[in-house]
């Protein structure tokens, strides 16, 4: 059954033009005539006058919102083209040049102004226009939005990255954690907000409304972080199976047609998706106080809940162990690890019997390759989970995450996610992360210091030989 989301983004729009327009019409008489949608150059002119105009401040509070308002209503009414020329003009003549930020710190330094002046000086002007938003009847996720334009131009633009990158702390401040509501959602929540569940799940995707239904209902919670600026949008969600024991495969877990069972019952609560909401607010991170924040609820709300873990994807195995199988050829492998691929195939052997037993279509049904890859790849699945980098980082971003958080690499599943983003991900591996609540701060110190804190079992399977 398809699932009408594809107007999601055009009514969070339209909201946004709505709440300007109305802010806006004191400042119309300054404005002058709208800009065109495609933003020629002979209206460059009045757009750097509205934005001077902006920067000015001058009058008081209504009049800046006023200001900030028509300005970002003409954001608004601009094509795709028009907007790019706004953003790169901002990026480009508004942000903070190393001459300039110079010149500043020389200015300071010849006057008897307090600290916070140079603070306030080395501010980019873009940066200082867009915190007039603040005031503004959804302007928080006017800005919000911006940012996320401004991160795919930063691709190929440096001053588009810059400026994405000062706008960093001024998100970071906004959506502090201490500003944040913790919010359970269930079935009953409304329609427009069930919406956005589905368009940003980014883990396991909602394929129709009895999967959404089965994800919400009584053995299952989701949480999600919102902020009082943007009430009707999720910023994180995290969804919650509570289950008899640490879950091991999120096809079964995730069955529609599986018997509910009681949550009086469960003693675990297994963590299976968590996904950002806002491309705007990349880089400020809420997953870690979410996570804490909703086994603390739950311990409250379910006593009977001991264990909280997660089944995590492991993005980036599939890619490692074909990288190590192309460059180390059979010192990949260890010397029982080719003998047990013998019985198995003819066509090759070692390294490139592997290659090609992966190859074959649904090579996990046949018993005999299944059982002869098994302990090859969860091998060296186990080694590249405790593995760190030269900075004594986890190689894997989400372990890097969730032991960034004080979890524990718990226990590694074979077959865990046959669909094909699993396959194609991790050949269908997946991992428990869990978080024992009384070590997260040790767990997380010894992460800090470079070390992966790993099960007994996990370690074990890194060292086979």
């Amino acid at each position: 059954m398809a699932l009408p989301f594809s107007n999601t983004v055009d009514r969070t729009l339209e909201r946004l033009r709505s709440a300007f327009v109305d802010t806006a019409r004191g400042a119309r008489e300054a404005v002058g005539a709208p800009l065109r949608p495609d933003l020629p150059d002979d209206d460059m002119p009045r757009l750097r006058s509205r934005i001077d105009a902006c920067l000015a401040g001058k009058g008081g509070d209504t009049a800046r919102r006023a200001r900030a308002a028509a300005l970002g209503q003409a954001y608004l009414s601009l094509s795709a083209a028009g907007r790019k020329k706004f953003l790169l003009t901002l990026a480009h003549e508004y942000g903070l040049t190393r001459e300039s930020a110079q010149e500043a710190v020389e200015r300071w330094r010849a006057s008897k102004e307090p600290p916070r002046a140079l603070r306030r000086a080395l501010e980019p002007p873009a940066v200082r226009l867009l915190r007039e938003f603040v005031g503004v009847p959804q302007g928080v996720k006017f800005v919000v939005d911006l940012r996320a334009e401004l991160l795919a131009m930063g691709k190929t633009d440096a001053a588009a990255r810059a400026l994405s990158e000062d706008l960093r702390p001024l998100l970071g401040d906004w959506f502090d954690v201490g500003f944040l509501d913790l919010v359970t959602i269930d079935w009953k929540a409304p329609a427009a907000l069930l919406e956005k569940l589905v368009a940003y799940e980014a883990v396991h995707a909602i394929r129709s409304w009895r999967d959404l239904k089965n994800r919400l209902d009584s053995d299952r919670r989701c949480f999600a972080f919102f902020h009082p600026r943007m009430p009707d949008e999720p910023l994180i969600f995290v969804e919650v199976a509570l289950v008899d024991g640490m879950a091991g495969n999120i096809q079964r877990l995730l069955d529609a047609k599986a018997e509910t069972s009681d949550p009086e019952d469960a003693n675990t609560a297994i963590f299976y998706s968590i996904s950002n909401c806002q491309q705007g607010l990349a880089g400020i991170s809420f997953g870690n106080f979410l996570i804490k924040r909703v086994a603390e609820h739950l311990a409250r709300e379910l006593p009977n809940i001991k264990d909280f873990a997660t089944l995590s994807p492991i993005p980036g195995l599939r890619h490692h162990i074909d990288g190590r199988l192309k460059a180390e050829g059979d010192s990949a492998l260890t010397p029982a690890e080719i003998a047990s691929l013998v019985p198995v195939t003819n066509e090759a052997a070692g390294a490139a019997a592997v290659r090609t037993l992966l190859d074959r279509p649904s090579w996990w049904e046949v018993p005999a390759i299944n059982k002869a890859l098994r302990p090859i790849l969860s091998r060296m699945a186990a080694r590249f989970l405790t593995a760190t980098d030269g900075r004594g980082r986890a190689l894997d971003r989400v372990a890097h995450f969730h032991l960034g958080n004080g979890a524990v690499v718990e226990r590694l599943n074979w077959l865990a996610d046959t669909s094909a983003n699993g396959l194609r991900q991790s050949y269908a591996m997946m991992v428990n992360y869990r978080y024992k609540l009384g070590d997260v701060d040790a767990n997380h110190a010894a992460y800090e210091a470079g070390k992966v804190v790993a099960s007994r079992e996990v370690r074990a399977l890194a060292r086979a030989s």
